[in-house]
């Protein structure tokens, strides 16, 4: 649990000039139904385990069988769907519209809510480039601490939400969903390092949610973490930035640069052509590398350009 000083930090925040505005005004309804298979017992009270939790976590590791969310496969492609919601590998088309309007709804949601979040990992460093998702990204990454991940659990697990965009597009649909190992605050066996989604209903495409903890107060005081040992201190995430992603409201850690060089080196705020793309200055985009230039002149020599990926500063 957070010190108590904290909740004073987080009432401070700054500005920062918006990057992109959306063009649409989206109509936004959430419907906050809960789905079919969820129940009051199923649901986790305040970060408490439950009994059959209890008892599972006391048996030998076996993170096949611990896993909560599950995807339909573990390639490149296939570990970004959620399994229930998977039809097909969409087209990147479908994968760029898709995953804009799941941010858009996602921050929409969570204001409508009153819930605090921000953009963290591969997401944080598109926001670092021109405020909108990297076009070669298939997920998106959010953080909330670990009270709201407690309110999520006990009062809106298992909803769903109703977003309309106003471009004459049917309604899309999103479905928040709550790790019942959530209360569980360190790595454990690896299973479930992820403590909540919100998907499209559509297919299956997500945003990944984590908490963060102060998880050793007696002799790592102001160190918050996830489960997947990514670490902070309170000051370089609080307060928070206000800003826009996406065209809509949004929020990023106070200290973003260093938390982006630490996660991905130097590079990825410098470098230039990454995933096949090249930035281009003129219009703050990446633009697709047309394959008969994909060799980038450097020193007198040539190289084929490098992914971020290689370099440890992929999104």
């Amino acid at each position: 649990m957070f010190s108590s000083n904290w909740l004073l930090v987080v009432l401070v925040t700054f500005l920062v000039t918006p990057l992109s505005r959306g063009q649409l005004t989206p109509s936004f309804s959430p419907s906050a139904t809960l789905s079919p298979s969820s129940s009051p017992s199923a649901l986790l009270d305040a970060g408490e385990p439950s009994a059959s939790a209890s008892a599972s976590a006391t048996a030998p590791p076996n993170p096949d069988r611990n896993k909560y969310f599950h995807e339909p496969g573990g390639d490149d492609l296939l570990h970004h769907y959620d399994a229930r919601f998977f039809q097909r590998i969409v087209t990147d088309e479908e994968r760029k519209d898709t995953l804009r309007h799941l941010i858009r709804a996602y921050f929409l949601t969570f204001e409508y809510l009153g819930l605090e979040t921000w953009i963290a990992h591969g997401t944080l460093l598109a926001w670092y480039w021109n405020g909108k998702i990297l076009p070669w990204d298939w997920d998106l990454d959010t953080q909330v601490t670990d009270q709201g991940l407690k309110l999520l659990a006990k009062h809106y697990n298992q909803t769903y939400y109703d977003y309309e965009e106003g471009d004459g597009q049917s309604k899309r649909r999103y479905y928040l969903d709550v790790n019942p190992w959530a209360w569980q605050r360190d790595r454990g066996d690896g299973a479930n390092i992820i403590d909540a989604r919100f998907i499209s209903v559509d297919n299956g495409l997500f945003v990944d949610i984590t908490g963060l903890s102060e998880v050793y107060p007696d002799t790592e005081p102001g160190i918050i973490m996830c489960k997947n040992n990514h670490r902070y201190r309170l000051r370089d995430i609080f307060p928070l930035r206000h800003t826009y992603f996406e065209g809509v409201k949004a929020k990023v850690p106070f200290s973003y640069v260093p938390i982006l060089t630490e996660e991905y080196s130097d590079a990825a705020l410098v470098r230039t052509e990454f995933q096949e793309h090249r930035w281009d200055a003129n219009s703050r985009e990446w633009l697709k590398i047309p394959k008969d230039q994909d060799v980038v002149k450097e020193e007198g020599g040539s190289k084929r350009g490098v992914s971020m990926k290689d370099d440890g500063a992929y999104a």
